[in-house]
């Protein structure tokens, strides 16, 4: 039998014993050169083809249910926190796939979390309100029929419009009284009453009742401020106007 199989030129020429096994790693290799796109083929291409795969690090907390344990975080954990430690995890176990989506399914499973909790707070706040506007006493309900609330960045800019003038009828309090800066607040007051109600007279009357009213608090409650709490030089006047530019805020920012 062996003189038969030594003698037989078959048995050298036979391609299935003569060619070799190809191995794991060139196989690897052939998959990365058709263009095969993964983390082990970028580290190849990085390395030059000699990386160990069997050295890649490994997420050890990858089948932990709790996205809080396998991030390594605890349940009152900020979104800061739980950001930082998405990005720390990320940077130790980047070339791991299996690890790499373990780690960002369990960011967004918190991130869905977080988003449902807030949405749910916001909704029980307005349920909350609600259900008090409709347990008030009737004068009470009659009363916040006139009242809107505007967009907020509506709110800051009148907020701002009128906070300058107050600043502006500080800083001149020295040489002349408030009456301009008054006259402009109501003014302004008027113009954005009417953009709302589109009607010029009632928007007239609401902003001069706005002025009265405040002018008349501030007159009230203006000297019972303890004199040490305010500047020698601001007068009675001043400080009415500030209290008057307060109620034309509310007046064209939240009456309907």
């Amino acid at each position: 039998m062996e003189t038969l199989f030594l003698t037989n030129p078959a048995n050298f020429s036979s391609p299935s014993l003569l060619r070799p096994k190809p191995s794991k790693h060139k196989d690897a290799r052939s998959a990365c050169r058709l263009g095969t796109r993964s983390p082990r083929c970028t580290m190849d291409a990085t390395l030059g083809g000699s990386y160990n795969y069997e050295n890649i690090l490994k997420f050890p907390r990858m089948h932990v249910w709790d996205p809080y344990k396998r991030l390594g975080l605890t349940r009152d954990a900020s979104e800061e926190e739980i950001l930082a430690a998405r990005n720390f995890l990320l940077e130790q176990y980047a070339g791991h796939e299996g690890s790499v989506e373990s780690i960002e399914g369990a960011f967004e499973k918190l991130l869905m979390a977080s988003f449902r909790l807030r949405k749910k707070t916001k909704i029980n706040l307005k349920s909350r309100l609600k259900k008090q506007v409709e347990e008030s006493p009737p004068w009470v309900q009659r009363l916040l029929a006139y009242v809107e609330v505007p967009p907020v960045d509506t709110i800051l800019r009148r907020l701002f419009l009128f906070a300058f003038m107050g600043g502006w009828s500080i800083i001149n309090s020295a040489e002349t009284g408030p009456a301009f800066q008054v006259a402009l607040s109501l003014g302004s007051c008027i113009y954005f009453l009417n953009d709302k109600m589109n009607n010029v007279p009632r928007a007239a009357i609401t902003g001069f009742a706005a002025l009265a009213i405040g002018w008349i608090v501030g007159s009230i409650v203006v000297p019972m401020i303890p004199s040490v709490l305010l500047q020698q030089t601001w007068s009675l006047e001043l400080l009415t106007s500030l209290v008057s530019y307060v109620f034309l805020f509310v007046a064209c920012t939240f009456l309907k």
